[in-house]
């Protein structure tokens, strides 16, 4: 697995340098990255969490340091480093807190092992809120001072930026767009992380879309996918919607709508003027009918939602960074840091 972003030349590179680290439950991404946001090199280790968190914050470090060798550079050569990792979290402390699909990595110091194993200031965020900033920075929203970043995955994580600052919150809790509660009854559906009743994700990720298909089906609704209903997910739906599947059909409309009802809720909150929806759940986007009929939906109920002035003020659009929002993103925080270091002390 590679990264999507063009290398460009080390020569060609605008320092200060940062690495950026993007740690996921199977792969965790690793990019060097200049002070305008090009990659300059690339790498990816496997996560391994059963063997926790020291180690693989020890393996990462051995793994930035070959890809930088690889370029004829040092640790020394990087200026900060950026963390990105699920949550719960501590940021300011720098502690992991209980990521759900890490149960091997809860209430540990991440930034404290790894600032003592890399011997450089880490910057730390969690990587909804990490992808948030790349698609920020370099993305979607790069000509934004504002936006909203929604990752359609297993569940909805989320990164809020405002004004060209990031959300973080005082719980460290900022961005979790998907615990939003969209339906407050008392059998709501549950989300996938938590336990959540009637939150955003229990309805909109691929985990709730694969659930609700499932569940018509059970009920007796046909399609083509009533034969492979215990492998059904949000791709097989959407691989049936792109054969004219009805109830694959109905399920992306209704994904779509309600997306739309939490899109508002957001927007009547903070008015980002974006809205950018990633992660892997995008029903082929921009390149797929499928796709651009869900984006199309979207839209049509927001505007049916919200009111027609802030309508025309919002942009929904899909991602641009794909899996590398992660780690550009959180080399982005890091540089954002460095300099912010550097006029305080000048």
């Amino acid at each position: 697995m590679s990264t999507k972003q063009p290398i460009t030349p080390l020569d060609k590179a605008q320092r200060p340098l940062f690495l950026g680290i993007d740690v996921g439950g199977t792969n965790t991404k690793i990019g060097l990255v200049d002070n305008v946001g090009n990659t300059l090199g690339y790498t990816i280790i496997d996560t391994e969490e059963p063997r926790g968190p020291a180690d693989a914050m020890k393996r990462v470090v051995v793994a930035s340091k070959q890809m930088l060798e690889a370029l004829g550079l040092k640790l020394e050569d990087v200026a900060r480093v950026g963390l990105g990792t699920p949550g719960s979290q501590d940021i300011p402390k720098g502690m992991l807190i209980a990521p759900p699909n890490h149960p091997h990595w809860h209430n540990f110091p991440i930034v404290a092992c790894l600032e003592s194993e890399i011997g450089i200031g880490v910057s730390f965020a969690n990587d909804a809120n990490a992808a948030g900033w790349g698609e920020f920075w370099v993305g979607t929203g790069a000509k934004y001072s504002s936006m909203v970043l929604l990752t359609l995955g297993t569940g909805v994580g989320g990164g809020i930026i405002i004004d060209n600052k990031l959300v973080v919150g005082h719980s460290s809790f900022g961005g979790e767009c998907g615990h939003m509660i969209i339906d407050p009854s008392p059998d709501a559906r549950l989300c996938a992380w938590g336990g959540g009743r009637g939150h955003l994700e229990a309805y909109a990720s691929a985990s709730a879309v694969a659930m609700r298909a499932k569940e018509r089906i059970s009920s007796g609704t046909r399609s083509i996918l009533t034969n492979s209903i215990k492998e059904i997910t949000a791709k097989s739906v959407y691989e049936a919607a792109a054969k004219g599947d009805e109830l694959a059909l109905e399920i992306v409309e209704s994904t779509a709508d309600y997306l739309a009802i939490g899109i508002t809720t957001i927007v009547h909150m903070v008015d980002p003027g974006l809205v950018v929806l990633g992660g892997a759940m995008n029903f082929g986007g921009t390149q797929s009918p499928i796709g651009q009929r869900f984006l199309a939906r979207i839209q049509k109920t927001f505007q049916q939602l919200t009111f027609e002035y802030v309508f025309k003020g919002t942009t929904i659009e899909f991602a641009s960074l794909g899996g590398d929002a992660g780690y550009l993103g959180a080399a982005g925080i890091a540089q954002a840091d460095y300099h912010a270091s550097q006029k305080k002390s000048a």
